[in-house]
């Protein structure tokens, strides 16, 4: 049974209503018994650097490049090679400005107000499942590339690179109780701490509930790199309606207008079929959307926890970027954030 614990943001009842609701829907891919390597005790960075190109996700007709290089910084950073003035942009979320209006993304921001990235989900969401704790991403404006493999170009540009193991030791963070924020649409999420101390993992339970051929989809994993690698592949999904808005009044909008997003890189469901072929398919069923979700949507928003890598269990029913990253932020106003060793004691 799903524990939401103490309540940081959101009704009560109501939270405590779509646990019952998640409680009930089947999991469709349990993989919560998957042996997995024990975390990581030292910090690592990138042996070498790797550069890759693709259309760009708010300007499709333009080429947009990403470099992923090594670092000496403790972190993420995000450098914008077209603003040669400006200070790279930590992943953190002190730093994030928005999570879109008409394009849900979440937009990282520092110092300059043009000193921006868009859609950054895609790429940061690999801190958690990629093993690499500090590196500098460098891209050449603040629209990142979209490609039609999802992020599994990222992930096969991150192999190239390689890595390497510093003598820095991983700052570890979890929650002593679960804790839990609530929307305005049944959605939630909750983090609770490691189930096993002695050999502690970061684990995922996520449901979705769409009123499209999406419906209802339940996954359970352990975060780790070949599963990481597994979902990489998982496209944004949208809906058939929001496809014909985007082709007509959302023409209005520039954000719309010069959107990347085409049949192959994005999946379209319409209310009882896809409009385009699925992809991670289990017994059957097409779990595209819960694996994007899960991996490359909610584990981005814990990436953005910079003090160290959170360690426990998530559970995420019906939430986006905007839950997510106030999760995150509700983490660090009410400092429920702990030292795992300090659970340990």
């Amino acid at each position: 049974m799903t524990n939401p614990g103490t309540i940081l943001m959101g009704d009560g009842d109501a939270i405590k209503a779509s646990c019952n609701e998640m409680d009930r829907l089947p999991v469709d891919w349990d993989l919560s018994d998957k042996q997995v390597e024990p975390v990581r005790k030292y910090q690592t960075t990138l042996k070498e650097s790797a550069t890759i190109s693709g259309p760009g996700t708010f300007m499709g007709k333009a080429m947009r490049t990403i470099s992923f290089e090594p670092t000496k910084q403790e972190g993420w950073w995000l450098d914008r090679t077209d603003l040669p003035h400006t200070l790279p942009i930590r992943v953190g979320i002190a730093n994030v400005w928005t999570t879109g209006q008409i394009v849900s993304n979440i937009v990282l921001r520092s110092g300059n107000p043009h000193n921006y990235v868009r859609m950054v989900e895609h790429i940061v969401s690999l801190r958690m499942g990629m093993g690499i704790d500090n590196m500098m991403i460098k891209i050449d404006s603040g629209d990142p590339p979209l490609f039609e493999q999802g992020s599994l170009d990222l992930v096969e540009a991150l192999d190239q690179c390689g890595k390497v193991t510093t003598d820095k030791p991983v700052p570890y963070v979890t929650v002593k109780e679960p804790v839990t924020v609530g929307g305005t649409y049944g959605d939630f999420v909750t983090l609770a701490p490691p189930d096993d101390l002695d050999n502690p993992q970061l684990t995922v339970d996520c449901a979705i509930n769409f009123k499209t051929a999406i419906g209802q989809q339940r996954i359970k994993f352990p975060v780790c790199e070949e599963l990481t690698r597994m979902a990489s592949i998982a496209r944004t999904n949208t809906s058939l309606a929001k496809v014909v808005y985007c082709a007509t009044i959302g023409r209005i909008f520039a954000d719309v207008r010069h959107l990347g997003y085409n049949t192959k890189n994005v999946s379209i469901a319409g209310k009882r079929r896809y409009m385009n072929e699925p992809r991670l398919i289990h017994e059957g069923k097409a779990l595209e959307a819960a694996w994007h979700r899960a991996v490359l949507d909610l584990l981005a928003a814990i990436a953005l926890i910079n003090n160290g890598l959170f360690i426990g269990k998530i559970t995420s029913y019906k939430a986006g970027h905007r839950l997510d990253c106030e999760l995150v932020r509700q983490l660090y106003l009410n400092q429920v954030l702990v030292p795992l060793e300090e659970l340990k004691k």
